[in-house]
């Protein structure tokens, strides 16, 4: 029977990054629901684009000074790109929760505020899960291990990405700059 401790001692360090990134998700959830209250005049799905757009930026600054300031920095504009463009995905589980809520169930901003609500909140937390996870993943690069990892700093996002999925490939490029006592092959 495997032993439970690699689990335990990844979950302990999963943890505080986790609770950052929660405290920092709830802040900017309630800045949200604040902004989508006030604007659902002009419509609950543009209330809920608009509410998504405002947060996104103070929700990249907060995570990458605060849960991922131990994480290599790449450039700016690879992050916040990666950034924007998981928030509009994250923004469209949202949105597609009031969507469904206004035109799928026939809920009105007029009569069903605290319903729209509701379905929207349902979505935030759908959307929460797949944001963490594609941050910690894409966005903020884990702390280099031997130092590759920090070669990738000023590539845009693609080349990123096909360097970090090569890493795997034998005789890829990932594995020029190794040393012989580093290469895991």
């Amino acid at each position: 029977m495997p032993s439970a401790s690699p689990l335990t001692e990844r979950l302990r360090r999963l943890a505080p990054e986790a609770i950052a990134f929660g405290i920092i998700g709830a802040g900017n959830t309630l800045l949200y629901l604040a902004i989508y209250w006030v604007a659902m005049p002009i419509g609950p799905v543009k209330a809920s684009v608009l509410a998504t757009v405002i947060t996104t930026t103070l929700a990249y600054v907060a995570n990458r000074y605060w849960t991922y300031r131990h994480h290599t920095r790449t450039a700016l504009r690879r992050e916040y790109t990666l950034f924007f463009g998981f928030n509009l995905v994250g923004m469209v589980i949202q949105s597609g929760m009031t969507y469904l809520g206004k035109y799928g169930f026939g809920l009105s901003e007029h009569d069903d505020k605290f319903l729209l609500l509701g379905m929207t909140t349902v979505g935030i937390g759908i959307a929460t899960v797949f944001r963490f996870w594609a941050y910690r993943t894409f966005v903020f690069l884990k702390p280099p291990v031997d130092g590759h990892e920090g070669a990738i700093t000023d590539m845009d996002a693609t080349a990123g990405f096909a360097e970090l999925s090569a890493i795997d490939e034998p005789g890829s490029v990932a594995h020029l700059d190794l040393r012989p006592e580093l290469d895991p092959r």
